[in-house]
Formats: structure tokens, sequence, C-alpha cells
């Protein structure tokens, strides 16, 4: 299997958007549909840039020695509660996201197996700031919630193949009735755009179609649930 490498790139692709779409949290039913933001178009010259450009190298260092960290700190707890215990899904939203942020973590070998983009929620980005990010476990707020999801069956919704996620925390305990899922779709890129921003979602993780079937190959393969853990330091 073919793994893409950790790349600092700048090649701009995509960045925040302004188009209405539709996607996820209705809090009804898994059919997708609810506002979510497409990019524009980057050769603007009112493309947005991420401020965090001039320390992003120092920004990336640090996020991978987090990685191993969070990775750590979870070990005990997929054991403990009949996970898979070979690979865990890791997502940093404290990293931009025009980097790429959600990893597959090998327990094995201790080490990032590979890595790629994720959208989060539009409702998570604060006014006037694209560096910090809020998050929430409300029903139409439209934000990324943090925590740890168990990943749950495969269906076919508006963007395709999808996942169920069960929020396992306070944090994320509402992710069934917000239509929380991993999906993928045609505007997350496959290359990083930094420091250009990616397409929002309304607060699911959302990844490129190329990404996803990498991840299923994963979830499929194992006898297991894997675990997701989105968080932000």
């Amino acid at each position: 299997m073919a793994f893409s490498s950790l790349i600092v790139s700048i090649d701009a692709t995509s960045s925040v958007a302004d188009k209405p779409l539709y996607g996820l949290e209705n809090g009804t039913s898994f059919n997708n549909k609810s506002p979510v933001f497409a990019p524009s178009d980057t050769t603007s010259d009112n493309s947005v840039l991420d401020t965090s450009f001039y320390r992003i190298n120092t920004t990336y260092k640090a996020a991978l020695i987090r990685l191993k960290q969070q990775a750590g700190a979870v070990k005990e707890y997929l054991a403990e509660n009949d996970f898979n215990t070979e690979y865990c899904f890791l997502v940093d939203m404290s990293i931009p996201s025009g980097k790429n942020r959600f990893f597959v973590y090998n327990f094995k070998k201790e080490s990032l197996e590979t890595s790629s983009l994720v959208a989060h929620g539009f409702g998570s980005t604060k006014h006037n700031s694209y560096d910090e990010l809020e998050f929430s476990n409300m029903p139409n707020s439209y934000k990324t919630s943090l925590g740890k999801y168990k990943i749950g069956n495969d269906y076919k919704g508006t963007y395709g193949l999808s996942y169920k996620l069960y929020g396992l925390d306070s944090t994320n305990d509402r992710a069934l009735e917000r239509t929380i899922v991993l999906h993928a779709d045609t505007h997350v890129p496959e290359k990083e755009p930094f420091p250009y921003h990616i397409y929002q979602s309304a607060g699911c993780p959302t990844v490129s179609p190329l990404f996803l079937s990498v991840l299923t190959k994963y979830i499929k393969a194992s006898k297991k649930p894997i675990l997701m853990w989105i968080y932000y330091s």
C-alpha cells in the first residue's frame, strides 16, 4: 500500500469558502443535508492566507511530537475498550486546515503511517481569526466536536460512502444526534494548499475521496472497531 508523506507545500489549490452548498448536521437522519462551505478560487487577490505561515515549521514539528504523545495516551484505552490496538486515527485540529492533520498511527511500529487533509466545521472558525478554532457538541452549531469516536457502520449518503461516528466523551456524545459522520467531499484537495485554507464542513471530519478509500482499507480489514480521536492543543 502506498502512503503519502508529510510535505510542507505552499501550492494553492483551495481556500476558505464563501459559497453555500449542502452537507451534514440536520439532526434528523443520515442524509447528508445541511449548509457547508465550498472553496473559492485561491488565485484571487482576496484569498485568505493563514497567518501562521511564518511559524508553520515549528508548529508542525510540535504537532508531530504531540502525535506520539496522544497515541501513547490512548493505547491503554484501546485495549480496555476492545478497539483495534494496531491502528488508530488521530486528528490534530491545532494544525492549519491547509496542512495534513488527519493521521493514521501504527502502534506496532510506533510511528505515523499516513496522513492527509481534513475539514473542520465552519462554525468552529472564529470571526476575524483563522488560527484559532472553537468547538461545540450542540446541534446546529456546525462546529467540530473534540473527543474520541468509535467508527461505526458505513452507509451511502449524499456524498457517497460515509461512516457513522459514535462520540465517546461528554464533548462529542451528541454526534449521532447531529449526524456527524466521516465522509469525503471532492472539495477537499489531495495536496496541501497551505498557506491557504481548505473547504469547511458542517461539523463533520471530511476528507478527500482518495483518502477515504485509504481509510476504508483500514476499517474493512479490522476485526475490531477503530478509534478516531479529534484533539486540539
